[in-house]
């Protein structure tokens, strides 16, 4: 493809990228205002963040191997597809069972585009000039990650808008992007032989997992931690997960390559990716709420306020990223990235529904710097020790794992929040001598519902017990923060393989590498 092809085919990628970041981030602020809408429950609220994650991240690997088998231009438009599709059933939904039930289905597409949007750039664009088109999906990301949250809000606080347009919003983007695609991509069709889909590794370990985090999320509430259902759900997932394991080890091609994970630096750098996804997607998924339901800001208000994290993220992944390049050694990034990421949960853990607005920015803003100087850099640690052959699997698994870590989080997370809630509930209610009536006030989101006293009571609960969830996420800093300092230091290598060390000298990836020089043609 000429220059002017490619760049028109990357503005169709770039779109659906963009549309696909941003069905994530539009919602947050609007949650609260879209489960009050429905009548929904706090374990709802979660669950419609949840399903997409979960569904995008079982799916993800599965659409790569895909693209080895068939057109990657036919799998993207049909990815395309299936996201409109379900924003449209989004949209519609007339409950949350049913809103929950489409946002899975859109998972599908949303795991299907982010993978294949990084194969076609691939196939399009020779690794040298790479660098320069995956800036502008840094870019594209950014602005989806940022703008988000401000858009949901201002589609919420419009009258004549809705929340329902937090879904449909999506819909006309897809459409401008298919067409564009259609007309612009052209990406030659090379079937790879003998390639294996591992259907039921992934399917079992999105089983698995399943289980767990509806087990977490109605323990407790809807049955006691040591009845039988707890039992049933427990063990259930934990045999689930335990197949998973025996059903990757013989894959010819599984999901997560056994050999790789249980390497020192992959292992350590999935360890740390779980714990900081669990937190940043979990806590940040809850700040909408808290200023919301627990401040009495409006959705616009409250997307305007969360711009601190967002600015970390981007200032630190930026300058963060350069010195890397220019050091070539990631893991002091690392490592402050995460003890900054725990300083900033250790002061939201201190917030209640009074707390100053200066403190929520400063915790905000000191997570975003380190989820910048962290993530990405896991990520490149763990593409630097291993060979070429290997750098797809290894990839798509830490993805897979920092994926699933924030399905994690968010479901834990909110099962916390929502139990805290009912217990300052029932405790303040009681206190003005009122008994049984928590749960009706702790079960609904729609304040407009209750009445006035009941509603300052609601409003005070979510403020104050959404500083524990906070708390938590500090010990899954601490988590983050071991497991990054024993990491063995790395410097980034300039070949594109591992050159193997001769006998007794230090591993390949812990000195630099030196490409031989290429053959003159």
């Amino acid at each position: 493809m000429s220059r002017r092809e490619t760049l028109e085919a990357l503005s169709g990628l770039m779109l659906v990228l963009f549309v696909a970041m941003l069905s994530g981030t539009v919602v947050g602020t609007a949650l609260p205002q879209i489960i009050g809408a429905l009548h929904g429950t706090q374990s709802q609220y979660t669950w419609v963040v949840t399903a997409t994650l979960l569904t995008s991240t079982a799916s993800t690997p599965i659409w790569g191997k895909l693209a080895d088998l068939y057109d990657k231009k036919r799998l993207l438009q049909a990815a395309i597809g299936i996201f409109a599709l379900g924003s449209l059933i989004s949209g519609f939904a007339q409950n949350t069972e049913q809103l929950i039930a489409a946002r899975a289905f859109q998972g599908l597409g949303v795991g299907a585009l982010q993978i294949l949007v990084q194969i076609v750039i691939g196939v399009m664009v020779s690794p040298r000039e790479r660098g320069r088109y995956f800036g502008y999906i840094g870019a594209v990301m950014a602005v989806a990650t940022v703008g988000g949250p401000l858009l949901g809000g201002l589609i919420v606080d419009v009258s004549w808008l809705g929340w329902r347009w937090c879904f449909f919003i999506g819909v006309p983007i897809a459409v401008v992007a298919f067409a564009l695609l259609s007309k612009t991509l052209h990406v030659p069709h090379i079937r790879r032989a003998n390639v294996r889909i591992d259907y039921l590794g992934a399917t079992l370990i999105a089983a698995g997992v399943s289980v767990l985090l509806i087990w977490v999320t109605f323990v407790g509430d809807s049955f006691a931690w040591t009845s039988w259902q707890t039992g049933a759900m427990v063990g259930g997932g934990l045999v689930l997960l335990a197949l998973a394991v025996r059903v990757e080890s013989r894959a010819a091609e599984p999901v997560v390559p056994l050999p790789i994970v249980v390497r020192r630096n992959t292992a350590l750098a999935i360890v740390a990716s779980l714990a900081v996804g669990s937190a940043m997607f979990g806590g940040a998924v809850f700040l909408g709420q808290y200023f919301q339901i627990g401040r009495g800001y409006s959705p616009t208000e409250a997307g305007l306020l969360t711009i601190p994290m967002m600015v970390g993220v981007l200032g630190s992944a930026t300058v963060v990223g350069r010195l890397t390049s220019r050091t070539g050694r990631p893991k002091a990034f690392v490592v402050g990235g995460t003890f900054v990421l725990t300083g900033g949960f250790a002061v939201l853990s201190t917030i209640d529904h009074e707390t100053h607005l200066g403190i929520l920015s400063l915790g905000m803003l000191l997570i975003g710097v380190g989820v910048g100087a962290s993530m990405q850099n896991l990520v490149l640690i763990v593409q630097n020790s291993v060979a070429l052959r290997e750098l797809g699997a290894a990839s798509g698994t830490i993805t897979f794992f920092r994926s699933l870590g924030g399905a994690i989080g968010v479901s834990v997370l909110g099962a916390i929040l929502a139990n805290e809630v009912k217990d300052i509930i029932t405790e303040r209610l009681a206190a003005m001598g009122v008994r049984g009536g928590s749960g009706q006030a702790a079960g609904t989101l729609d304040l407009s519902s209750l009445p006035a006293p009941v509603v300052e009571i609601v409003r005070a609960a979510y403020g104050d017990a959404t500083g524990h969830i906070f708390l938590v996420s500090v010990g899954l800093g601490v988590v983050a923060i071991l497991a990054s300092l024993a990491i063995k230091p790395v410097t980034l290598r300039d070949t594109l393989d591992l050159v193997k060390p001769p006998a007794g000298a230090p591993d390949a990836d812990t000195v630099p590498q030196t490409a031989e020089p290429a053959p003159k043609v």
